[in-house]
Order: structure tokens, then sequence, then C-alpha cells
């Protein structure tokens, strides 16, 4: 019954998200206060909302779309079951997640991605990148905001790689009110069925 620990590390190695013109408020952690001037020590963090591992609220993506408080936090622990790109979109069979397998990338179809979307997750979680084939780079995640649903993305990839099409997930985002986002700590262990019984891997 290990639990993967499925989040990026927050140190100077992090890559932070850029674009021609755009660039993510860099992480930085600076010393505040030490023991022995203060008797503790505190640091300062620098980081965006959506630095490293983190969860997008569908404000993220959409005017007017819900802040990070309006999802419950029963939405972001419970059983989860995998999309993986070329295959056929799973059944939901009670679980919470959606996990999305894809740390080498991967493409589905928009009637693939428009099935997946009916399950009804409240989030996604997706280890890699997924593209809808046809549609531009960002399609994903703004058909995922205007939906209401809520994102968790960049992933460590390696660990995901092993984890089967089932089993528990847990995501826990900071709690801030009224943002975009928050970084985020993803653990996931994978169920296998062993003479006729679910156990934990």
């Amino acid at each position: 019954m290990t639990w993967i620990d499925l989040t990026r590390p927050l140190d100077r190695h992090l890559a932070i998200y850029a674009e021609a013109d755009y660039r993510d408020p860099p992480f930085a952690v600076h010393p505040w206060c030490s023991i022995a001037d203060q008797g503790y020590a505190v640091q300062r963090l620098d980081l965006g909302t959506q630095t490293g591992t983190h969860i997008d609220a569908p404000a993220h993506m959409h005017p007017g779309g819900a802040t990070l408080e309006a999802l419950p936090p029963d939405a972001l622990i419970g059983p989860y079951v995998t999309l993986w790109p070329g295959q056929d979109v799973p059944q939901r069979a009670g679980a919470v997640l959606l996990f999305v397998n894809a740390p080498d990338g991967g493409a589905i179809s928009r009637a693939q991605f428009d099935r997946a979307l009916d399950l009804g997750f409240a989030v996604w979680v997706i280890a890699g990148s997924l593209q809808v084939q046809g549609e531009e780079p960002l399609f994903l995640h703004r058909a995922l905001a205007r939906a209401g649903v809520f994102l968790v993305e960049d992933l460590a990839e390696d660990p995901a790689r092993p984890l089967p099409d089932r089993g528990e997930m847990i995501a826990a985002p900071l709690r801030l009110i009224g943002t975009s986002g928050a970084p985020c700590r993803v653990l996931a262990r994978g169920m296998v069925a062993e003479r006729g019984q679910s156990d934990y891997l």
C-alpha cells in the first residue's frame, strides 16, 4: 500500500512556464530569520499560483470561472481511473478523479475528449501532456475551464509511468481563496485485483 509522490520538487531546478512574451513568477526561497538571531528559522517563498505541480481552477482560463475555494475537498481524494492516449475512454465506475497518464505526451480525438468530459469528473489529473487532435494547443485547458473542471498538472512524470488503470489519489492544494490555482501535492497508489479482491500496490 505504498503511496507514490507525483509532485515535482520545489527547488532551484524547477522549470518555470514561459512563452515568447510571458513568464510565470520565478520560484525562490529567501532567509527571513534565523535560529541564531530569533530563536527559530523562517524562510520567505516567492512563487506563482501555477508554480510546479499545481491545480488550475476554471478562473485560470475562463473569465468568470470558479476560483479555487469552489472545489470541495471530497473531489480531491479518492479512487481514480486512467485515460490512456490511444485507448478507449474508460468507464467511471465509482472513480472520483480522472487520471490522464501521458508522460511522453499524447493525443485524443475530439470525440474521445467529449466522451471523457461527459463522464462528469470535477477534477482531471494529467501526467505529461495531452492534446486534442485538430485543436489549438490550449484547447483542452480552455474547454475544461468552460465546463467548470479543475485541472491538476505538471506532475513528476517518471513515477506515474507504472501506475495501473485504477487506484487511489490525493491532490491537496494550498487553501487559497479567490485564486486561479495553487501549488498542489499529489500522491497515488495503484490497485490490482488478486483472488477476487482489490489490493493496493
